[in-house]
This record gives C-alpha cells, structure tokens and sequence, in this order.
C-alpha cells in the first residue's frame, strides 16, 4: 500500500501536468462550471509546479535550489502586497494571496515547460556529442 501511494505522488511531482488535469476533471464532474474547475485546478496544482521546478532543478544541475525557489517566492509575495497597497491604499490578504498564488502558477508553469524542454535538449546533446 505505501508503495502504491508513493508512486501515484511520485507521479503527479514529475508530470504536474497530470495533477492538474485530474484535479479539473473532478471538478468540472462536482461542480459542472469550466471557469471554476479551472481555477480550482489551477490553485491546487501550483504546489505540484513548484515542486517539480525543484527536483528538475536537482535532476539537472545536482544540487538543491529550494531556497531560492523560496527566495523567489518571499520577493513575488512583497512586490505583489507592495502594488496591492499602493493601488487599494490598504491589504486585503485573501485578495493579495490569490493573485500571488494564480502568479506563483503561471511563473513555475513556464519554468516547469523551460527546464523540461532543456533538460531533454541537454541530455541529447551529451548523449549524440559523447
């Protein structure tokens, strides 16, 4: 049994992709609204993006970049309660955390996308010119 968990988390930390896609079909079978599901999906599945950068980041490179992966995430929070204030005169963290949060996606979706396409190039590259 614990193997068989291990492997299901093994699986949606390596392909999010797959994480995300379940997490919008349940959704979308619950609550029959497309825009909701997407967004619920895209809030849960930020986690599985985040932490795939990070053992992409280890696989390639060798070494663990968590604190800066944390580093980033500390500065994307402050520069966005920053603009939220100047813009509302006041913080509103339910507000502030979900547009952190739904950026913090679309940041480690990209770099999730750039380092598996680099990834694949780099061992191609050793692999044809060794």
């Amino acid at each position: 049994m614990n193997s068989f968990i291990s492997s299901i988390i093994t699986i949606f930390l390596t392909v999010p992709l797959f994480g995300f896609f379940i997490i919008y079909i349940l959704n979308k079978l619950i609550t029959k609204n497309t825009r909701k599901s997407f967004h619920k999906a895209l809030d849960h599945s930020t986690i599985l993006f985040i932490l795939a950068v990070h053992f992409l980041l280890m696989t390639i490179w060798g070494r663990s970049f968590f604190g800066l992966i944390l580093l980033i995430l500390i500065v994307i929070a402050m520069v966005f309660v920053i603009i939220h204030w100047k813009i509302k005169g006041e913080i509103i963290f339910t507000k502030v955390f979900k547009g952190f949060w739904r950026f913090n996606f679309l940041v480690f979706f990209l770099a999730y996308i750039s380092l598996t396409v680099f990834g694949i190039l780099r061992s191609a590259l050793t692999f044809t010119f060794s």
